[in-house]
């Protein structure tokens, strides 16, 4: 356990402002709009093509970013409680957003340069262009170390040459990140690079269990060319920068489950009082009521969860942007530096253990809700047909559940004890 453990609940303060008030309604609205559309969309295994222009009009698609690169400037709780929000209306729909925002927009604002953050941050913030993450590789998932995709310095750029899959937005994306190994070194680094890049092919993957709004791809780099402007950080700190952008994917995906077990405790409730079998409602059965019961703590256990971990990723973020006031900020992120590297891995560690936990119960209370349905929850039609189908993916993908656990019980423990 690093001797800058600590968990600081002192100047924690959950209370939402009315500017924030006025927001979230403005999120509530639009996703009673999206609704019947995402419904529709949903059942026809295609994209949701008015998730852009509903969400744009509010400024989601640029919510935690500065409003200095057109974005609304809000803090990473507010996020969260959009993300929150959002994950009511299903993961698929969430996923766009984690997408394009939390492992997207945010990796851009944190890592970019100057010129980066101006010419790409307000294309995205408006819904011009949208983002992608393009990391998983067919024999590097929770392994990311493992990747083979290579790149080649030239004096015009670079060129990158291998494979990326399972990439949210991918088929659509006008611009993603996406991260590439020196074959020389070993050493990884990461690129910013646009949709309609020379030597840059993407494909859709179908046949899923779920997520059927998500268009995920595979994403092919051909010698694919990259612009020395557009490499990403320093030379060699892509790693880095790849774990940086998942805490954001992590707590996204934990503030995403919190609202899928909303929405299943509301449809769970709805049905049980409705339904009556054996000379009574459903709701008055004590083995119904045990899963309402489960359901109501399991979203209390992981909300609390989800807001302390935000409000240790806006901690961190702040630290940040006060550094970039020297212009030798990006030789600061590092261990070297005690005071970024306890952030960090509070940030870390607790977005970890928000996004093991929510998805784990939201995985549960789905499966819980679809067992007070009956066979009226084992079609697509029923809404927590689709949070169980969905939700499965929120295990696997962020970091599968049983690494995070890992990387859990080895923050405890100590780095010498890492089981992985």
């Amino acid at each position: 356990m690093p001797d800058y453990y600590y968990s600081d609940i002192s100047e924690m303060n959950f209370k939402v402002s009315k500017k924030q008030q006025e927001f979230l309604g403005g999120i509530d609205a639009a996703c009673r709009e999206i609704r019947p559309y995402e419904d529709e969309a949903y059942l026809a295994e295609r994209l949701n093509d008015k998730v852009v222009p509903v969400f744009g009009r509010i400024g989601m698609l640029g919510c935690p970013i500065s409003k200095r690169y057109g974005g609304l400037g809000l803090d990473m709780l507010t996020y969260a409680l959009a993300i929150e929000r959002i994950g009511q209306e299903g993961s698929s729909l969430r996923t766009f957003f984690s997408a394009h925002i939390s492992i997207g927009q945010l990796v851009l604002q944190g890592w970019g340069n100057e010129e980066q953050k101006k010419e790409y941050l307000p294309d995205t913030a408006t819904g011009k262009k949208v983002m992608a993450f393009a990391l998983t590789e067919p024999a590097a998932g929770s392994d990311p170390a493992a990747m083979t995709t290579t790149f080649e310095e030239t004096p015009e750029g670079f060129l990158l040459k291998g494979k990326k899959h399972w990439i949210g937005n991918g088929t659509f994306a006008g611009v993603m990140t996406t991260y590439a190994k020196d074959p020389s070194t070993g050493r990884v680094s990461a690129f910013i690079v646009d949709g309609d890049a020379k030597g840059l092919r993407v494909e859709e993957m179908k046949n899923k269990m779920g997520l059927f709004t998500v268009k995920n791809a595979e994403i092919y780099f051909d010698r694919c060319t990259v612009p020395k402007k557009n490499l990403l950080g320093r030379k060699g700190r892509g790693l880095s920068i790849a774990y940086s952008a998942l805490i954001d994917g992590r707590l996204s995906v934990a503030a995403g489950a919190v609202g899928v077990m909303e929405d299943c405790l509301a449809e769970a409730v709805a049905y049980a009082k409705s339904r009556h079998q054996h000379g009574g409602p459903l709701a008055k059965k004590q083995l119904v009521q045990e899963h309402i019961a489960r359901i109501a703590v399991d979203i209390e256990s992981s909300r609390w969860l989800v807001y302390r971990a935000a409000a240790a990723r806006q901690k961190l973020h702040e630290y940040v942007e006060g550094l970039k006031e020297n212009e030798k900020w990006l030789g600061r992120l590092g261990r070297q530096n005690r005071e970024y590297a306890a952030l960090r891995w509070e940030a870390d560690r607790l977005a970890a253990i928000a996004k093991f936990h929510a998805s784990n119960r939201s995985f549960e209370c789905a499966n819980r809700s679809v067992q007070v349905f009956g066979s009226a929850g084992y079609r697509k039609t029923a809404r927590v047909a689709r949070h169980f189908l969905d939700s499965r993916a929120t295990i696997i993908y962020e970091g599968a559940n049983e690494v995070l656990e890992l990387k859990i019980a080895s923050g405890v423990l100590g780095d010498e004890y890492a089981a992985y």
